[in-house]
């Protein structure tokens, strides 16, 4: 089945935010954001509770009014639209079923709204495409969580949106059943090729699902881009803190060489490439990914040319896929290291080892910014 036959029509037009603003008093929740969402894309707004996406979703869906700044859906403007006059719907975390209506005529309630009588076809291709069609006649109390949100989602849906804009639409769910649901809404999403905006505060479900990723910090974006390219060179300390785990060392550029900066850190000299560092003097930040680094007892097996710094295993963790090591550095900054589990022996705590990192692995960020910015976050929201 075709999005088309699903949804009768063709969405139209990018989501565009210009120069939004919303002010609470003397609170700035959200500060002079633009950006663009291409028409039939999955955009994810990412960050902690109070960074300000959950307003910028209200103001979208026009559930909440913008102090400046406007909202335009393809050509047309919608700032100043009541939200029942926007082409957007929302799914929102506690599902907001009517518990009284059967799912069949949940799902239909917006067209019977709109006063049309012949339903059955379109509410029946709804429930096929969400993979319910089998629980048409229960009442919502009968079904699962994730059912229900795919009940949620179909209701949406079926009102034949431009926009749909989730959110957290997950949070309710327990981590297993979450992880289904985001493998679930993607697909969804590909099928109807709708324009779907998904406000979360969980990093893995936004990597999962969306194509660009919008990291918002204190109502700003910080840094926008696809998951991978967040992932691999994040532009600021807050990123590639909140955005999974990054080892951060503080060191100074001694100089640069075609495509390499060399640093002073530790008492050891490291280099990183150029491309993939914002600073070419002064103080720098390098980073580098838990998973991208090694541990060695032997230096004559590190490679030739890494970055290497020496320290002892504190803590050891074995979580199946890979072993989770915090190494204390000389300096006595600790370091994460993962590896993956391939049969080597695993490092005990008290085992003085050598970290090692190849150099194009690495990033290189402006020094100074706050080495902790977004680290205690990604806790808060990993809790």
């Amino acid at each position: 089945m075709s999005s088309n036959d699903v949804l009768g029509r063709s969405a139209g037009g990018d989501l565009r935010l210009v120069g939004l603003t919303k002010r609470y008093g003397s609170f700035t929740a959200v500060d002079d954001l633009s950006l663009t969402v291409p028409q039939g894309s999955f955009f994810a707004l990412l960050g902690a509770s109070g960074c300000g996406k959950t307003t910028t979703l209200r103001m979208v869906s026009g559930l909440e009014d913008p102090t400046i700044g406007q909202i335009f859906l393809g050509e047309e403007e919608v700032t100043d639209r009541k939200p029942y006059q926007r082409p957007v719907n929302t799914v929102f975390q506690n599902y907001a079923l009517f518990p009284h209506l059967d799912i069949f005529e949940n799902v239909a309630f917006g067209l019977r709204r709109r006063g049309i009588k012949d339903v059955k076809k379109q509410v029946t291709d709804m429930l096929d495409l969400v993979e319910l069609g089998h629980v048409a006649k229960r009442k919502p109390g009968q079904l699962s969580g994730g059912q229900q949100q795919r009940i949620a989602l179909a209701r949406a849906l079926i009102n034949q949106p431009q926009v749909l804009l989730l959110d957290e639409p997950l949070g309710a769910l327990d981590l297993k059943l979450r992880r289904q649901m985001q493998i679930e809404l993607k697909r969804i999403q590909t099928e109807v090729g709708l324009t779907f905006v998904h406000v979360t505060h969980d990093q893995e479900e936004a990597m999962t699902m969306a194509d660009t990723i919008a990291v918002m910090n204190a109502g700003r974006i910080e840094q926008m881009g696809s998951p991978a390219e967040l992932y691999e060179n994040p532009q600021t300390t807050f990123v590639a803190n909140f955005l999974g785990q990054s080892n951060l060392i503080q060191g100074t550029v001694e100089g640069v060489t075609g495509d390499v900066v060399t640093i002073s850190a530790h008492g050891s000299k490291l280099t990183a490439d150029a491309r993939r560092c914002k600073v070419r003097s002064g103080a720098v930040i390098l980073g580098v990914r838990p998973e991208k680094a090694q541990l060695a007892t032997d230096a004559s097996g590190i490679p030739a040319g890494s970055n290497v710094l020496s320290g002892t295993v504190v803590d050891t963790s074995f979580i199946g896929v890979s072993t989770q090591y915090l190494v204390r550095l000389a300096g006595g900054e600790e370091f994460s290291v993962f590896e993956q589990n391939t049969g080597r022996a695993i490092q005990r705590p008290g085992t003085e080892v050598s970290v090692y990192w190849d150099p194009s692995q690495g990033f290189g960020l402006d020094g100074g910014q706050d080495i902790d910015a977004g680290a205690e976050l990604d806790e808060e929201a990993a809790a």
